[in-house]
């Protein structure tokens, strides 16, 4: 078997609360909690689960965007979540990522061709005007844009029209991993499925490796290899994407399908209605984190014992106490 591309081991992310004259940690927020994972070359991971699970902060530690509390990242062998300044200059060609909101992450004050090629101009790729400006070209022809649009600025541009140039930013430096945090969720539906199949054709022609960040089950089902679902900083249960749809095994990640919409309507599906709010991830439950809300749950195991992930199928993990 080859090695993975990406390899993550005991990820942890807090964000530490301050308070009083001094502004000393008082408390810290646990958005990251333990997080392993690997992912092999020209493979889509899917992330899923509620706002606030963690899925958006375990993008932005793998890049380095967030400094890590502890854990590893291995990148090809490369260690990422310990390498210099310059050493992570070096590894940002190689990885990339896709911003949520295309009216925030475009500096409305550049023109396209000035954000698309700032990345060509630190890296040193395009050594002569000529070259700079036929790569800018050549990136907003993959996107599916014109060479007329290099010379104009964001707000002329729809919201589909802002991501694909965001996605150009990401390509320009010709990157084997993108991390797509959230890239489609503020996109009108029709302009949603024209990116993703976007997204889709450009990894078939560049061999790209993508960690696809989501709210939207039915989206990530379409696009993913494998998915992870996240619970308040943890990975509960990650499997292939077939698997996990047609048998997921955890109690989270069955009320969480049990909530997506079939366009069907003589088929009928019981919606699972989870109880309480999700914990404050400032003091999560001790044992397992969705013990308050599960269903199943059983005192004196599932609110002490905090459950592995544990492999119950071929390439299918779930972290429960009374599931395999």
């Amino acid at each position: 078997m080859t090695a993975p591309l990406l390899q993550v081991k005991n990820l942890v992310k807090q964000f530490p609360i301050r308070g009083g004259l001094l502004q000393r940690v008082v408390d810290r927020v646990h958005a990251v909690d333990d997080v392993s994972f690997d992912l092999g070359a020209s493979e889509t991971l899917g992330v899923v689960g509620e706002s606030g699970c963690g899925k958006s902060t375990t993008g932005r530690c793998i890049l380095r965007l967030i400094e890590p509390t502890s854990g590893q990242v291995h990148f090809d062998g490369k260690d990422v979540s310990g390498a210099s300044k310059a050493e992570l200059r070096a590894l940002a060609r190689d990885m990339q990522i896709i911003f949520q909101d295309p009216f925030a992450s475009l500096n409305p004050r550049m023109t396209v061709a000035s954000i698309i090629g700032e990345a060509l101009t630190i890296h040193k790729l395009a050594p002569t005007r000529a070259e700079y400006d036929a790569r800018i070209v050549e990136l907003l022809e993959t996107v599916g844009l014109s060479a007329d649009h290099m010379r104009r600025y964001p707000h002329e541009f729809s919201g589909g029209q802002r991501q694909r140039i965001g996605i150009a930013r990401a390509l320009a430096v010709k990157p084997r991993l993108v991390v797509c945090d959230e890239a489609v969720s503020a996109l009108d539906v029709s302009i949603q499925a024209q990116v993703i199949n976007l997204l889709e054709d450009l990894q078939e022609q560049l061999g790209l490796t993508y960690i696809f960040i989501a709210h939207d089950l039915s989206v990530v089902e379409h696009i993913s290899d494998r998915v992870a679902v996240m619970y308040l900083g943890r990975i509960v249960e990650i499997a292939p994407a077939k698997d996990l749809y047609s048998h997921p095994r955890h109690p989270y990640t069955e009320a969480l399908l049990s909530a997506v919409p079939i366009p069907d309507p003589t088929v009928k599906r019981e919606r699972i209605r989870l109880q309480g709010d999700v914990p404050s991830p400032i003091r999560p439950p001790p044992g397992c984190h969705f013990h308050t809300r599960c269903p199943i749950a059983q005192k004196g195991l599932c609110d002490v014992q905090r459950p592995e992930l544990k492999t119950v199928a071929e390439g299918h993990q779930v972290s429960c106490h009374l599931r395999s």
